[in-house]
């Protein structure tokens, strides 16, 4: 679809490397301004379907003018995502998974306690554990699992992985 793992919006003024040309930006919504993906999750946590084909929402086809990035192939999603990743830890000290997901899936559009609590059962780190650029590639994989339900090979992890460290 968008190869678009992380449901990563669109951000006036920011283009990512591998990210496909965007039509005029949508009108503004409530947020932070931030690249931030919107997961969307139930009381419990579990995946809410996404809406219909062609919204321009998360699991639509992220055509131009929608609301999240669209990416040339899944990798290059990836590494944007790392790139938020290293923007947390550097601009706002977000070096565990309850700062990173605080951030992430802010409470007031997500279940963040129940994604925070899910995320740590996939990676086997703790919520408060410090986190290493080592170790994204396996925080990702899981986010990718929670955001998209997208169980992507070690390999894909890799190569967006290898895309973040050329810089």
């Amino acid at each position: 679809r968008n190869n678009n793992p992380l449901n990563i919006r669109r951000v006036k003024g920011q283009h990512w490397k591998g990210e496909e040309s965007a039509a005029p930006f949508p009108p503004p919504s409530e947020g932070t301004g931030e690249a931030l993906p919107s997961p969307r999750r139930g009381a419990g946590g579990e995946a809410v379907p996404p809406p219909s084909e062609g919204t321009g929402e998360a699991g639509g086809t992220g055509e131009a003018g929608g609301a999240f990035c669209r990416f040339r192939s899944v990798p290059w999603g990836l590494r944007a995502a790392f790139c938020i990743l290293r923007t947390y830890a550097t601009k706002h000290k977000a070096n565990c998974i309850v700062d990173i997901i605080t951030r992430w899936a802010p409470q007031n559009e997500n279940d963040t306690d129940a994604y925070i609590k899910h995320l740590c059962r996939l990676t086997g780190f703790g919520g408060m554990e410090r986190l290493t650029e080592n170790n994204w590639p396996r925080l990702v994989r899981a986010m990718a699992l929670i955001e998209s339900g997208m169980k992507l090979s070690e390999d894909v992890i890799q190569e967006g992985f290898r895309l973040y460290n050329e810089k």
